[in-house]
């Protein structure tokens, strides 16, 4: 069987929902099982509402917009009286009622969020019945368990793999039709995965599975060696190892979810990355392989907070203040992307989100003299060669430098 993952921007139109189903119909013999992401920018719109509910402000424009947004696909796809209307109703009241929902914020935030990929798997489930296409309607929550880690939920890989299993007779007659991003904690309430994290829930389905291969669609022609808004001169990998996959994603590559490469090179199934408008084009095949010479990759990762914690005593930087830095990393669950230290400060790099860094550097202010600058941008250059390990190093505004044999990364002030 296999696992095909369809991103929002496959899904932000009808021609495109109609293009989705053209390619899982031409499929559909193979025992197929389907992931989508929220339609368009859905996840952004239900992140303003929860933000606004959550200040007690009123959300009722983003939600008509988002709602209007929907109806309007709908339209272009089905007649006035299709049931299909009545199911994205329900939805958005749900959406409605969990925005007003009093509790933790990163709680509430999964509660509403996550509602985008339930109504993007309504609209596809119910359009290729409409085409004809046996669909089965699969809750993700139902299979994909998780613990109760909010907006990161960790996945409980024996009780998920149970799940899944009992999905192989429904698939024997049906294509399946099921959301990314989304699991249920043991309490019953629903989590997400991370941003991003569709593909990493198809890598769950297709390793329960033993799947054949996953294919991501995304708008690109495959796996490229830079982002080509940002480097139009960027080049298409025909093949990639799974370990240099792995670690592209680990630095921030938005092509793939970091989650996706493990759970598929434990098991051997290979991951394709496809274009949705070109389905002809060969993409990029990532496989347990040895390739030479690959070309420099690089990647940028915004939004990034420089924190440097200097010693208040003058002495120098030892095992105990490092320990007590990552002891607050730790427990506010935040990954170092660069660090540094020299005699008497250490520095380091993380992805801003305010509600976690503020609170690290209140808690690291208690022990150092705490520095930190945001709005930054980290920029890594694997397989750096001369040229490119020249160009890079010699951005305006870099602070911080850091490089290894085969890696180059700076932080820099854009």
């Amino acid at each position: 069987m296999k696992v095909f993952k369809f991103g929002g921007a496959s899904l932000k139109t009808a021609a495109g929902i109609r293009n989705v189903a053209s390619i899982a119909r031409q499929a559909a013999s193979a025992n197929l099982l389907v992931v989508v992401s929220a339609i368009g920018k859905t996840t952004d719109a239900l992140e303003k509402i929860h933000a606004l509910a959550s200040a007690g402000k009123d959300f009722s424009e983003p939600f008509n917009t988002l709602k209007s947004y929907h109806y309007d696909v709908l339209k272009e796809l089905f007649p006035a009286q299709h049931g299909v209307y009545d199911e994205i109703e329900k939805a958005f009241f749900t959406v409605q009622q969990e925005a007003l929902t009093k509790g933790p914020f990163d709680q509430v935030y999964d509660q509403v969020v996550s509602m985008g990929e339930i109504l993007s798997s309504i609209l596809v489930q119910h359009y290729l019945q409409e085409t004809g296409v046996a669909a089965h309607w699969l809750d993700a929550r139902t299979c994909v368990a998780t613990d109760g880690s909010f907006r990161e939920g960790k996945v409980n890989w024996p009780k998920t793999a149970v799940a899944i299993q009992k999905l192989k007779p429904v698939l024997a007659n049906n294509v399946i039709i099921t959301q990314g991003f989304i699991g249920r904690s043991e309490a019953g309430l629903t989590t997400t995965l991370g941003r991003e994290g569709s593909d990493f829930t198809a890598a769950i389905f297709a390793s329960s599975l033993d799947a054949e291969s996953v294919t991501i669609w995304k708008d690109v022609p495959g796996v490229m060696n830079a982002d080509p808004k940002r480097l139009p001169a960027a080049t298409v990998f025909e093949e990639l190892p799974f370990k240099e996959a792995a670690e592209m994603t680990y630095y921030g590559a938005s092509v793939i979810h970091p989650k996706t490469i493990k759970p598929l090179a434990n098991k051997g199934i290979p991951l394709l990355v496809k274009n949705f408008d070109n389905p002809s084009l060969p993409g990029t095949r990532i496989h347990e392989c040895k390739i030479d010479d690959l070309p420099p990759l690089i990647v940028f990762k915004d939004n990034q907070c420089l924190i440097s914690c200097k010693v208040t005593d003058y002495t120098f930087v030892n095992e105990q203040q490092l320990g007590t830095i990552f002891h607050a990393l730790s427990e506010l669950d935040i990954r170092i992307n660069l660090m540094q230290n020299s005699a008497i400060s250490f520095s380091f790099c993380i992805d801003f989100r305010e509600s976690k860094a503020l609170p690290l550097i209140h808690q690291l202010q208690q022990h150092f003299e705490v520095y930190y600058n945001t709005g930054l941008t980290l920029i890594t250059i694997k397989n750096y060669n001369a040229k490119t390990f020249d160009e890079y190093r010699k951005k305006p505004g870099v602070l911080m430098e850091q490089s290894s044999r085969s890696t180059l990364q700076v932080l820099i002030r854009p």
